[in-house]
């Protein structure tokens, strides 16, 4: 989501991957199809595809489901057609919402994503709503432990192109632009850094905090998208309290 709960929803989200493995893989599955598609079936020449394969490898996805998605991607095995949609909307208090969506029917996804915002209230919107209080950037997350020199790593991530780098209590939060992504995390992992999370994310430029009650209806209606099967990733302008996270 946004600020300070980076770190704690990336950690919840991981868990929650470590208990759906079936709808993990499923997950994994069309991105890699997506990405094979559009960029080549070889990650050495297609990044993209190279870094969702390395997230699907630390979700224990087998080998032979990676290659099948590839091969489907590729147009080597008949499947289906997935193609990725965002959609826009405003969920109880007003608070923006994006929803990263990979799916082989939009008009069913729409269907499905207008029902839950309605029953939930939020409110489905048109594009372009709400995506310009977000700015798309890559997010680079280091679990602090015992012996992390956290000023070698602030160093390291500066002199690659690193736009920001900010020190938690858990973790180290490293922003970069979406060009200069792939060449911080690399010159990390070059350097020995262990990365617990590496993802193009989008960051709101504004947050808002609730009420306890509209949190609440607020965070029910987030759980129930992220649990959808063709959300890959929900993004909010959203800010808990400090008490609540």
């Amino acid at each position: 989501m946004s600020g300070h709960s980076k770190w704690s929803n990336i950690k919840n989200k991981k868990a929650k991957m470590d208990a759906q493995k079936g709808k993990i893989y499923t997950r994994f599955s069309k991105l890699i199809i997506v990405a094979a598609r559009e960029g080549g079936p070889d990650p050495n020449t297609n990044s993209r595809l190279k870094d969702i394969i390395e997230k699907a490898k630390q979700a224990n996805m087998p080998n032979d489901n990676i290659e099948r998605a590839i091969k489907r991607g590729s147009g080597e095995l008949g499947g289906a057609d997935y193609e990725e949609i965002m959609y826009e909307g405003y969920g109880p208090g007003g608070v923006a919402i994006l929803i990263d969506a990979t799916t082989d029917n939009r008009n069913r996804t729409a269907g499905e994503m207008r029902h839950l915002f309605d029953k939930h209230g939020g409110n489905l919107g048109e594009t372009g709503c709400v995506a310009w209080m977000f700015e798309k950037k890559g997010l680079i997350l280091i679990e602090k432990k015992d012996d992390t020199d956290v000023e070698q790593i602030m160093m390291l991530a500066i002199d690659s192109g690193a736009e920001d780098v900010e020190e938690l209590e858990d973790s180290i939060e490293i922003t970069t632009s979406v060009e200069k992504f792939e060449t911080v995390k690399n010159y990390l992992q070059d350097n020995n850094i262990d990365i617990f999370s590496a993802e193009l994310s989008f960051i709101p430029n504004t947050t808002v905090t609730l009420h306890e009650s509209e949190s609440e209806k607020l965070e029910k209606l987030l759980e129930i998208l992220e649990e959808h099967d063709d959300v890959q990733n929900v993004y909010t302008n959203y800010e808990p309290e400090e008490e609540s996270l």
